[in-house]
């Protein structure tokens, strides 16, 4: 039996073991008496739903159409807030570009955001800040980068390769790596790895039909805008990069250190050395 097949049925079975457990607790919100314990039990619920949006966002894709990788990657992030980040006053931003993979590529980097970012929401010291996430999606020439920016610290200013080791074996099977970066408040995880020669293509005629899109008359720019925020306003979504934590980025990016240059595809972008350390 082919590993694909296998997966898809686990995949099958943990979905139908989690809507079962929604039906039995929604079955116990309603019959217990109480408004404390309805409550609680809500709630559960409420977190079951969060997970199984996550399980289905990370389930193994099927067909050979290309997928934006950015609407993939903030529909998992919706997943994750629903499933922890709001529970822990985790904020989450995007900041994300198009890109378009292949469908188990874009898989492949669902797997590790999703990694990164629980790693960030388990291991981050936010103190009395506000704690906030930043997943920045963009592609250089033929290369896709994928960082995640925390504005938390760490009590140990290295991470071991074995809490980032599945994160690293996939993103080798992208043909890429995996490195990090640190300052005095926040931590950042940087991945690249190179575009297929399909991808490289359809990411060319994205980036050529943009470039010929006809401008927009300010007048018609600025009711766009109007109504992007009125809706964004009546729509809880994830965080746009506004306030305080857009000008850490910021300045965070100001301060990170460019990488000497490397023979290969991927030093031209990270190098063994890389740290993003605060002056």
């Amino acid at each position: 039996m082919q590993e694909g097949t296998l997966l898809r049925e686990l995949h099958h079975r943990v979905t139908n073991g989690v809507a079962f457990a929604i039906d039995l607790v929604s079955a116990a919100a309603i019959r217990v008496e109480g408004t404390e314990a309805k409550g609680a039990l809500s709630d559960v619920v409420e977190l079951l739903h969060g997970y199984a949006d996550v399980h289905r966002a990370l389930s193994m894709p099927t067909g050979d159409t290309l997928i934006h990788a950015g609407t993939y990657i903030r529909k998992l992030g919706c997943g994750m807030r629903r499933a922890l980040l709001d529970r822990m006053n985790i904020q989450l931003a995007f900041a994300t570009q198009s890109l378009a993979l292949q469908p188990e590529r874009c898989w492949h980097l669902g797997l590790i955001v999703h990694e990164l970012v629980m790693h960030a929401a388990r291991h981050a010291y936010f103190d009395a800040r506000s704690g906030q996430i930043r997943i920045k999606l963009t592609r250089t020439g033929a290369l896709a980068n994928c960082v995640i920016l925390d504005n938390g610290s760490r009590p140990e200013r290295e991470t071991s390769d074995r809490e980032l080791r599945i994160a690293r074996d996939i993103a080798r099977a992208l043909g890429g790596r995996i490195e990090q970066g640190f300052g005095a408040d926040f931590t950042s995880i940087v991945l690249s790895f190179p575009l297929t020669e399909r991808e490289r293509g359809a990411n060319w005629s994205i980036a050529t039909r943009q470039m010929r899109a006809p401008r927009r008359t300010r007048a018609t720019a600025s009711n766009e805008a109007a109504l992007t925020a009125s809706a964004a306003a009546n729509q809880r979504g994830p965080t746009a990069e506004t306030g305080p934590f857009a000008g850490l980025l910021r300045q965070q990016e100001r301060e990170m250190v460019v990488p000497r240059q490397s023979a290969d595809a991927l030093g031209g972008l990270l190098s063994p050395s890389h740290r993003v350390d605060a002056p």
